[in-house]
């Protein structure tokens, strides 16, 4: 029997670690960087070169350097290259040998697809950063579908950024379809709660003796019909913002408790015992007047008060003319998409309807109507005043200008006659009222037509045209 106590004991010393590289962690390591420095070339080409030789998979691999104006490696039936980019206006190309061995000629090409999509990842975020700098991202308050033109909504959209870092409570007043939401969705995109839930609840979409377990919730039991817990509108907005719209529909039972979360943050739940905390920020609305209702008693002095903190009105559509032309447009465009009805366009004479009109219903009215036409519009069409809905079109009557009585400066030329008949029935038009403006001073007349004292007499002779009974004549010199 052998004494050699090497004999009978495993060998335990670590298999050599290939032509002196790292750990296979280091390798994975190596792999993993490719992407996080795919904007470096050389540093990438040195890691791939680096994993390259820790795996053994190309028998000499290395950067090539060249100049911009030079030829780069190509490959051949026994080396594969990859391009890795310009670094101090020097070409680098990693160029390997394509090893005998199939195995590490698969590993070799499983190290360049890494790189290569690398590189194919970077030039993607590269053409993303260009596409942000060229076209920037749309404002907030656009990507809610708003648009603040009007001089007036300019000034509301600057008070919504200020506040919206705030947890004051906001009121926005308006009548029906103004944008009230959109504002306060505006106000929510402006904050540091934009990530999370914008909750909106109209308080008059529910029977009156049901909004205090919708606000507030309930326990199981708590009252008939209670068959399961139910946290309430205001806990499921936790973090986020709660738009109340129509609070003037508040019952007197409810404000005492929606005054007692306004606060302190919290709600207590019908059947509970103890209350409980609710980190969210309100946002009201309401098309009614809330100093008539506390005038009448159906709204508590204290809640208004605790509301009417920052009070933002939206003016009506037909007191923001300026933004009919682009909403319309907005709106027509979705919708024509929406129903695949290619380029819709509106006529100028649609758009002056449009303008002119009085809009009871706001933008709302005007959303619904670029929705009607854009339905039953032919694809690509150019929509008429006779598209317009019955209404609309029958608000305003165009009079044409033979038919109306003529101001004192209007003048009807026809245009089925020639050019020189035209010009001539103008130009006699002009020069008699002219004549008859200035009193017969035939050197304010020639100032106020614009043309030379020579020009007005030969004119004035052209047409037979006599100066008034004791006006100086413009003689020819």
């Amino acid at each position: 029997m052998d004494d050699n106590p090497s004999d009978s004991q495993p060998d335990t010393t670590p298999p050599p670690t290939p032509h002196g590289a790292g750990t296979a962690e280091c390798v994975a390591d190596s792999l993993a960087a490719f992407t996080d420095l795919a904007h470096r070339p050389r540093l990438l080409g040195e890691e791939m070169q680096f994993a390259i030789d820790a795996l053994a998979c190309s028998p000499d691999a290395k950067l090539v350097e060249t100049r911009e104006n030079a030829a780069a490696p190509n490959a051949s039936d026994t080396t594969v290259v990859l391009p890795l980019g310009v670094d101090r206006k020097k070409h680098l190309t990693l160029v390997c040998t394509i090893p005998g061995d199939p195995a590490k000629a698969i590993l070799l090409a499983d190290v360049l697809r890494m790189g290569r999509h690398a590189l194919a990842l970077e030039q993607a975020r590269e053409e993303e950063r260009n596409r942000a700098a060229l076209w920037p991202a749309p404002p907030i308050e656009e990507q809610a579908g708003a648009l603040f033109l009007a001089e007036e909504m300019q000034a509301l959209l600057a008070t919504a950024r200020r506040i919206a870092p705030t947890t004051v409570p906001v009121l926005i007043t308006g009548e029906t379809g103004t944008g009230k939401e959109v504002l306060a969705r505006t106000i929510h995109g402006y904050s540091n709660r934009a990530a999370a839930t914008f909750l909106p609840f109209n308080c008059s979409s529910v029977p009156k003796d049901m909004l205090d377990s919708q606000l507030f919730g309930h326990r199981k039991g708590s009252f008939t019909g209670a068959t399961e817990h139910f946290p309430g509108v205001i806990r499921a907005a936790t973090g986020g913002t709660l738009f109340l719209d129509e609070i003037g529909e508040t019952t007197l039972e409810v404000q005492p408790k929606l005054l007692r979360f306004l606060e302190s943050n919290e709600v207590h739940p019908i059947g509970d015992v103890q209350p409980v905390r609710a980190d969210v920020r309100v946002i009201v609305a309401t098309n009614a007047d809330l100093d008539a209702l506390v005038a009448q008693g159906r709204l508590r002095e204290d809640l208004f008060y605790r509301l009417n903190i920052v009070h933002l009105h939206v003016p009506p559509l037909r007191e923001r003319r300026v933004e009919i032309p682009p909403l319309a447009h907005h709106y027509l465009q979705k919708h024509a998409h929406e129903y695949a009805k290619g380029q819709l366009r509106l006529a100028e004479e649609t758009m002056e309807y449009l303008v002119l009109y009085r809009w009871p219903g706001n933008v709302r009215q005007l959303a619904n109507e670029m929705r009607r036409m854009a339905a039953l519009a032919e694809t690509n069409a150019v929509l008429m005043p006779e598209h317009l809905s019955a209404d609309i079109a029958a608000s305003r009557r165009t009079v044409p200008a033979s038919e109306r009585v003529l101001d004192p400066t209007e003048l009807v030329v026809r245009i089925d006659q020639p050019l020189p008949a035209a010009v001539q029935h103008l130009e006699r038009a002009m020069i008699q009222h002219a004549i008859r403006t200035t009193g017969g001073r035939m050197e304010e007349t020639a100032a106020l037509l614009g043309v030379s004292r020579k020009g007005l007499y030969l004119k004035r002779v052209r047409y037979g045209l006599e100066p008034p009974e004791g006006a100086q004549a413009i003689g020819a010199a």
